[in-house]
C-alpha cells in the first residue's frame, strides 16, 4: 500500500513536470535538471513517509556466503563425528549383549543338561532299590538245602611196589645201580659188568689166595675182589654188612672207585 502510493505521487510530479515542459521547449537542459532535483526532493521525502523501514547497511555477500559455509562444513563435521562415534557405542553395546544372551543361554542349557542326568540317576536309583523287591515278590521261597553228604577222604596213594631183582648176576647188577643212584655214587651197568667178568668171573664167592692182599693176610674177596679193610671202609648203609653179599660188595667197590677214579666206569684193570 506504501509503495503504491509513493509510486502514484512520484507518477503525479512526473505528469506536472511534464505539463510545465511543454510551452518552454526551447530551455529543454534547464526544465530537465528543474525536474530531476524535484524528482530526487521527492524520494528523500517518500523514504522519510512514516511506516517506511530505514534501509540497512548491507553485509557484504562474498563475507556473508564463506561464514555461512564455514558453519556449515562444522556443523556437519560434528554432526558425522557424533554419528560415528553413537554407531561404534551402539555396536559395542549390541555385542556385549549378544555376548550376554550367548552365555545365558549356554548356562540354561546346562542347567537343564545337569538337571536331566539328575533326574535319570535318581529313576534309575529307584528303580534299582525296586527290583529286588519284585523278584523277591515274584519267586517262591527257595525250600531249605538238603544237608551235604561229607566229603569223601582222598583216596590215599597206593606206595609204589618194591622193585624185584634175580637172583644172579643181571638181579644183583640192577640192584647195586638202584642203591647207588640213591647214594649219588656213579656208574653204569657196563663198568660194573666188565669189572666184575674180569676180577671173578661173576662168582659172589670168588677169592684171591696167591697175590700180595693175601700174602698181607687180607685177600681179595667176591664179584670185585675187594679186601676187608677197603669193604669196612667203603660200606654203604641200606646194603648187608657182609663182604660176599654180592649187592654190599658192589657197592662199597663202586664207592670206593668214584673216591680213587671218579666213577667205576674210570676202572679197566686191577685197581
Amino acid at each position: 500500500m506504501r509503495r503504491t502510493t509513493t509510486a502514484t505521487l512520484a507518477a503525479a510530479g512526473v505528469c506536472a513536470l511534464a505539463l510545465s515542459a511543454t510551452p518552454a521547449a526551447a530551455d529543454t537542459k534547464s526544465a530537465v535538471q528543474v525536474a530531476n532535483s524535484r524528482a530526487v526532493a521527492w524520494d528523500v521525502k517518500a523514504a522519510d513517509l512514516p511506516g517506511h523501514r530505514q534501509p540497512v547497511a548491507e553485509v557484504p555477500e562474498v563475507a556473508q556466503t564463506a561464514e555461512l559455509a564455514a558453519g556449515t562444513e562444522s556443523a556437519l563435521a560434528d554432526a558425522v563425528a557424533e554419528q560415528r562415534t553413537f554407531a561404534a557405542e551402539s555396536a559395542k553395546q549390541a555385542e556385549c549383549e549378544e555376548r550376554e544372551a550367548a552365555a545365558e543361554a549356554e548356562r540354561q542349557a546346562e542347567e537343564e543338561r545337569l538337571a536331566a542326568e539328575e533326574q535319570q540317576a535318581q529313576e534309575e536309583a529307584e528303580a534299582a532299590a525296586e527290583e529286588p523287591t519284585a523278584q523277591a515278590a515274584q519267586e517262591p521261597e527257595a525250600a531249605p538245602a538238603a544237608p551235604q553228604a561229607p566229603a569223601a577222604e582222598p583216596a590215599q596213594e597206593a606206595e609204589p611196589e618194591a622193585p624185584t631183582y634175580t637172583d644172579d648176576l643181571d638181579g644183583w647188577i640192577r640192584e647195586a645201580l638202584d642203591i647207588m643212584a640213591a647214594n649219588g655214587i656213579p656208574g653204569t651197568y657196563d663198568g660194573l659188568h666188565r669189572n666184575i667178568i674180569r676180577e671173578s668171573s661173576g662168582d659172589p664167592n670168588a677169592i684171591n689166595l696167591w697175590d700180595i692182599n693175601a700174602i698181607n693176610g687180607t685177600p681179595s674177596i667176591g664179584l670185585l675182589q675187594v679186601i676187608q679193610p677197603t669193604f669196612d671202609a667203603y660200606h654203604v648203609e641200606g646194603t648187608p654188612y657182609d663182604i660176599y653179599d654180592p649187592v654190599a660188595n658192589l657197592v662199597a667197590a663202586a664207592n670206593y672207585a668214584w673216591d680213587r677214579y671218579g666213577s667205576i666206569d674210570n676202572v679197566n684193570g686191577p685197581y
